[in-house]
């Protein structure tokens, strides 16, 4: 997801059926803390007993995967063109909408709510946009769009200039960094109705193209940030 700030289980328990390739069940670890972190905070009594009550959560989720959820770290699977408009993807597609309003955020990538599949969606509605000064807009060359809907976008670089910007993520909630993005992309892949759409974008929505075609690689913005940049959104309302 781009900022401006920028499992169904079967009777026996235990056993997850993943409706997609290479989900990770919620609440999936990576054994070992390989990262180097402090180990998982352990669950409450009622977190507990609600797991043995009711199953996971099963992918699409309703929430943002954060960064360590390994979903997040897979290089997305494409959909096969002939699955477009199966009742699966249908429905990735509506809760990537549903989720990337309600946050709300400019773009949102499959792999983020637990589907690791090579689609993303994009929208930077006109009261999003003037929620920003003139002079920001200006500066970050920020216009609105309508919806995109991208199913195996593929991407092609027109403009190699590099063009560094404060981005955000909502996997890596609360922080923000610079990033060099190219000036001007064009993506092409299918839409949500198996139609073969294109689009030229430049500037800011360039920027946003790129962070989420990152994100079907298993790449964050933080692997390209400078890293000196690198900050919580929050710092000054901390110190207070």
């Amino acid at each position: 997801e781009t900022r401006v700030w920028g499992c169904s289980c079967s009777p026996q328990r235990g056993a997850l059926q993943l409706p997609w390739p290479g989900a990770v069940p919620a609440g999936g670890q990576v054994r070992g803390h390989a990262a180097g972190g402090a180990p998982a905070k352990p669950r409450s009594y009622w977190q507990y007993l609600r797991r043995h009550v009711l199953p996971p959560p099963r992918p699409p989720y309703q929430r943002v995967c954060q960064a360590g959820d390994p979903v997040l770290r897979l290089a997305a699977a494409a959909v096969e063109p002939a699955r477009v408009a199966s009742p699966e993807v249908q429905s990735l597609v509506r809760a990537l909408v549903r989720v990337m309003r309600r946050l709300p955020c400019l773009g949102l990538s499959a792999p983020q709510l637990g589907v690791p599949l090579r689609v993303f969606v994009a929208e930077f509605p006109e009261r999003l946009h003037l929620a920003h000064s003139p002079s920001l807009r200006e500066a970050r060359q920020m216009a609105p769009f309508p919806l995109k809907v991208f199913v195996n976008p593929a991407m092609r670089v027109l403009d190699s200039r590099l063009v560094s910007f404060p981005e955000g993520c909502e996997s890596v909630a609360g922080f923000a960094a610079c990033v060099p993005r190219y000036q001007a992309v064009q993506v092409s892949g299918l839409n949500e109705a198996g139609e073969a759409v294109s689009w030229q974008a430049s500037g800011w929505a360039a920027r946003i193209l790129q962070h989420e075609m990152d994100h079907l690689q298993g790449i964050l913005y933080i692997d390209k940030m400078e890293s000196r940049t690198f900050v919580n959104t929050r710092w000054m309302e901390l110190n207070e």
